[in-house]
């Protein structure tokens, strides 16, 4: 049990960027998602043929800070609630501003943050 303690810690202690790192090696490798509600739920396997359904949930996710940076950290963070060394953070590294958002709340993200210089694209 020592060794979940520890795990737990670990897991307490990462930083926001280390902490989306996590989520994406869970999701691309093991196929594991967070759910909303915080819970770990299994992606379920492609049913085979059924129709797509229209995408209501949206991700902004940034490209390039361009030559601007400052200004679209003050934007991040703006738009995020982050602190400044994780908004820096963030956009140093690019991905994912926003998730699940609706689509006019994507393309009011996308358009402030490239009005602040930024290479941002909806996914």
């Amino acid at each position: 049990m020592a060794d979940l303690k520890a795990l737990a810690e670990s897991i307490v202690g990462l930083t926001l960027l280390e902490a989306q790192e996590l989520k994406t090696i869970l999701k691309d490798e093991y196929g594991i998602e967070p759910a909303a509600g915080g819970a770990v739920v299994m992606a379920a396997g492609d049913a085979g043929g059924a129709a797509e359904e229209e995408k209501t949930e949206f991700d902004v996710v940034l490209k390039n800070a361009g030559a601007s940076k400052i200004n679209v950290i003050k934007e991040v963070r703006a738009l995020t609630g982050l602190g400044l060394k994780e908004a820096k953070e963030l956009v140093e590294a690019g991905g994912k501003i926003k998730e699940g958002v609706s689509k006019d709340e994507a393309e009011e993200v996308k358009g402030k943050l490239e009005a602040a210089g930024a290479e941002v694209e909806v996914a």
